[in-house]
Order: structure tokens, then C-alpha cells, then sequence
């Protein structure tokens, strides 16, 4: 059973504040050795704000030794009513620099709310003094932390960071969703229509377009997701991977698919050779932008591909 706030002792306040001090630290250790391969200036920014924290837990414990002696009571967070859950972030690899200031922003916020909450919950005067200045310090982070990050974060180390980050992106996002796209748009040629030319039905085409489609996008899903874990490869989640690469399968067989939901099988077929063409053009652009092909290379591969499982599909079905 979680306890309320209001039912905190003096010496229950000052334990629990000397733990949340210990858990920001070693989480802000955390952030820092999560972020220092890709994100060196950022992780050098936790590494001061961890000191910080470490300073803040020394004089709470100096205060708690003096007044109540050197036994400490393990008082949590998750003991007392009020306090936000965290979800342990911090020990995903690699992390999101994103994510990781968001998260900071919102403990130093709850640390400074807990610090002005507790002042008027103490009746001594010299811990009364000690949290109100650790809350005033808690209220100045902000700006801290901002000089640390003009201090740190130069227009070099940011612009670093930026290709890390990006690079990043395209390993654990784009790569595979890319290749989901590639998949869905090209393998799914075939089956659509050959279907289509050898019934001349617009909802035959419609349902193996359909069936080929979501099959192969569970098929890619779990087959990425599968691959590899992440931790050596720095390939990131790989439920994430399998996610970005199935959804992409998918949609890329179900855009020339969704035509043939026209009755008019003339129709039908015009506009779905015509969102082939767009699929193949975005595949192109996305080659170009973030794998750094040159777009009428990538343009060419993907067409000839392209071309080539289309007539295919065109030759089958109407022999």
C-alpha cells in the first residue's frame, strides 16, 4: 500500500528525497552512457547534471545523519502516492535524444514539485532550509541546463549529433521500411496482375492483390523483426524494425491494389498501372534522399525491377 504524502514524517521526507536524488543520479548515468557513442556533447551535459544530483544526495544525507543518526529508511517513489510512473526508457539501446530531454525535462519538474510540497509539510527550520534550496536549485536547472547546452553543444557538436541521429533514423526506420516498400510495391506486381489479365475481373485482381499484400507484410513483419535483436548491430528495437517493415510491405502491394475496387476492369487498370508508377518514383526518391543514391540511378534499378515482375505477371496471366 502506497502511503500519502501528507502522512510523511520529517524523517520519512528527508529519506525519500535522498532516494530520488540517488534514482535521478543514476539515471542522468544512465542517459550520459547510453548517449556518449552517438551523442558525445549531450552525454557530457548528463555527466555534469549527474554530479549535480550527487551533490544534492550528499548534503540531504549530511542533514538526515544529523538530526535522526545513520540508519536511512528505503523509501521509494513508487512507496508514496502522487509521483509519476516512469517507464524505463533509459535502458533501451540505443536511446532517442529526443525522448531522453523530454524525460529529464519532466524529472526536474517533478523533483521541483516535491521539493516545494515537502517545505510546507516540515516543521524544522534548518530542513526547511536546506529543501528550499534545493527546490530554488531545481528551479534555476532549467537555465542550467541550457548553459550547459550552449556550453556543450556547439554548432559543431550539434551538427555532429544531427548525422548521428539521422543515420540512426535511417538504420532502424528507413532501412527497413524501405525494404518493406521495395517488397510490397515489386513482389505483389506479379500475383495482382496476373490475376487480373487471366480473369479480366477487377474483383478477382482485387482480392489475391489484397491476400498478397497483407501476407507478405505479417511474412516481412516477422522475418525482421526476427533478424536480430539490436544490442550488437545498433539496428535499434526489433519489433520496431518488424513494424516499419511490414506496415511498409503491405502498403505497398495495397496501393496498386486498391484500384481494381472499380468495377470497370479498363479503368481499374489504368489507374493501378498508374500508382505503380508513383510507387516506383517514391521508392527513387526515398533511395536518393536518405541512402544517398543518386536519383537517376535509383530511378533506373527500380524501374527495370519493376518493369520486369510486371511483365511477368502480364505474361502468366494471359497465357
Amino acid at each position: 500500500m502506497a502511503k500519502a504524502f501528507k502522512d510523511l514524517s520529517d524523517r520519512e521526507i528527508l529519506a525519500l528525497a535522498i532516494s530520488l536524488e540517488e534514482e535521478d543520479q543514476r539515471i542522468y548515468a544512465d542517459f550520459a552512457d547510453g548517449l556518449r557513442e552517438t551523442y558525445p556533447a549531450t552525454a557530457q551535459m548528463f555527466d555534469e547534471m549527474q554530479k549535480e544530483e550527487s551533490g544534492h544526495r550528499a548534503a540531504l544525507i549530511d542533514q538526515y545523519r544529523e538530526r535522526f543518526g545513520e540508519h536511512i529508511p528505503l523509501i521509494r517513489r513508487q512507496d508514496v502516492k502522487g509521483f509519476i510512473t516512469r517507464k524505463p526508457m533509459w535502458l533501451v539501446r540505443p536511446l532517442g535524444i529526443a525522448n531522453v530531454r523530454k524525460q529529464a525535462e519532466v524529472m526536474e519538474l517533478e523533483t521541483r514539485q516535491f521539493y516545494d510540497r515537502a517545505i510546507q509539510q516540515v516543521s524544522d527550520a534548518s530542513t526547511r532550509k536546506l529543501l528550499g534550496d534545493l527546490a530554488e536549485v531545481e528551479r534555476r536547472h532549467y537555465q542550467q541546463a541550457e548553459n550547459l547546452e550552449k556550453k556543450l553543444l556547439t554548432a559543431e557538436a550539434r551538427r555532429g549529433e544531427e548525422t548521428a541521429g539521422r543515420k540512426l533514423f535511417v538504420l532502424q526506420v528507413v532501412q527497413p521500411g524501405l525494404a518493406g516498400l521495395m517488397d510490397g510495391s515489386v513482389s505483389t506486381l506479379a500475383p495482382v496482375f496476373a490475376a487480373a489479365f487471366a480473369t479480366h475481373n477487377a474483383g478477382d485482381a482485387l482480392r489475391v492483390g489484397l491476400a498478397a499484400s497483407l501476407g507478405a507484410g505479417i511474412s516481412m513483419g516477422f522475418a525482421e523483426a526476427l533478424s536480430d535483436d539490436g544490442s550488437l548491430t545498433g539496428r535499434g528495437h526489433p519489433w520496431v524494425r518488424g513494424l516499419a517493415s511490414g506496415v511498409m510491405t503491405a502498403a505497398g502491394g495495397i496501393g496498386h491494389t486498391l484500384p481494381f475496387f472499380i468495377s470497370n476492369f479498363r479503368v481499374a487498370m489504368t489507374l493501378a498501372v498508374i500508382v505503380v508508377a508513383i510507387e516506383l518514383i517514391a521508392i527513387s526518391f526515398i533511395r536518393n534522399k536518405y541512402m544517398d543514391t543518386p536519383f537517376l540511378n535509383a530511378t533506373f534499378e527500380v524501374v527495370v525491377g519493376g518493369v520486369l515482375v510486371f511483365i511477368t505477371g502480364i505474361v502468366i496471366g494471359s497465357s
